[in-house]
């Protein structure tokens, strides 16, 4: 399956990324089918630089977004819908969450 991501270049402590398409099970730092963009986070994120033809054509022939680049898209209007979570919390984490706001009622 294709996916879309982000790959690290750039220097120590100044992160700089590319969009690339890739096989999801590929490491991410491997040849890339095609780049995408860029991304500068130390930036605002309109500055981001996406090919939107290209996304959308690989978006329509099945490329999965992932929930970064997925929240990046729904920010650029690329595609409509909810923003994901990128941060999923356990069964047993979330049981203590409850228990917690519990006893603060």
């Amino acid at each position: 399956m294709l996916t879309i991501r982000m790959s690290r270049t750039g220097k120590k402590k100044q992160p700089y990324y590319r969009i690339v398409l890739q096989e999801s099970n590929r490491d991410p730092w491997s040849p890339a089918i095609e780049v995408l963009g860029n991304y500068n986070p130390r930036l605002d994120r309109k500055d981001a630089v996406i090919n939107s033809e290209r996304v959308t054509y690989w978006l329509s022939k099945g490329a999965q977004p992932s929930a970064t680049m997925r929240n990046l898209f729904i920010d650029f209007g690329l595609i409509k819908g909810d923003k994901l979570r990128k941060v999923s919390i356990t069964a047993s984490r979330a049981k203590k969450i409850a228990e917690k706001a519990k006893n603060l009622v």
